[in-house]
């Protein structure tokens, strides 16, 4: 396998009392798209809500084991530090409803205080915007609002948001389930392009997106991690009756 950007050990979570991930043990490669699939309440988006340190958000939830980014155990780290590092977008687009497109890109730095020149922020407006094949829509619409763009346009917008953070890994949390056929082709094509140069995990419900755009799959089932491979492989030659299962639509 290539080399690692993220590495899962012995991650348990919890909420409350009830135990939602069990004994999760995954490497995640470096540049590389990671599919994470499995059915309705297996733990995917908990999984991946645990890598930005979402999940410890909620009441009552916690986690045990370790995380470690670049050899670094994460659960340690100043969570909005973190957070520029392993950027998120989730299911449904959210650009800031009053802020324009430009100063949505920006969000980040200003939300974390940092005041960059006014040439600087241009930049990374362009360039964040140019990473998620969005600069050429809007780049005469920059101080309009960011909802005036259509769905797919403002998941695309969250992809830049989340890009100007220049982060490690960018987790996306089914970023097409909200978007139709077209829409979702668009993003299709945009992880296949980024992950040159950003590490993706993709929680997705469509198998046939995971096999379009990932180059490894996590399959889960009942909050265990139960098989873990190159995407290719994991889809012809499963080793586990229940990914077999799974992916010839016995259960989903």
């Amino acid at each position: 396998m290539e080399s690692k950007i993220l590495e899962v050990v012995g991650l348990n979570a919890y909420y409350g009392d009830h135990l939602v991930l069990k004994d999760i043990n995954a490497a995640f490669p470096e540049r590389k798209a990671t599919a994470i699939m499995g059915p309705s309440g297996c733990g995917k988006s908990t999984l991946i809500r645990t890598l930005n340190r979402m999940h410890e958000m909620n009441i009552g939830a916690r986690v045990e084991g370790k995380i470690l980014l670049h050899g670094e155990n994460i659960l340690t780290v100043n969570p909005i530090v973190l957070r520029r590092k392993i950027g998120m977008v989730f299911q449904r687009p959210n650009p800031f409803p009053t802020m324009s497109i430009y100063d949505n890109v920006i969000a980040g730095y200003k939300l974390n205080g940092v005041n960059l020149p006014k040439l600087e922020r241009d930049q990374i407006v362009e360039k964040s915007l140019n990473s998620a094949a969005l600069w050429n829509e809007v780049k005469d619409k920059l101080h309009k609002r960011g909802t005036f763009l259509s769905g797919g346009q403002q998941q695309r917008l969250c992809i830049a948001r989340a890009l100007a953070m220049n982060p490690d890994v960018l987790l996306l949390d089914e970023p097409t389930s909200a978007l139709d056929p077209k829409a979702t082709s668009h993003i299709e094509e945009l992880i296949v392009d980024l992950k040159k140069e950003v590490s993706i995990i993709l929680v997705t419900h469509n198998i046939a997106q995971a096999g379009r755009v990932s180059d490894y799959t996590a399959f889960m089932y009942l909050g265990e991690l139960i098989e873990f491979g190159p995407t290719e492989k994991l889809f012809t030659v499963p080793e586990d009756k229940r990914t077999e299962e799974y992916l010839s639509g016995k259960f989903g």
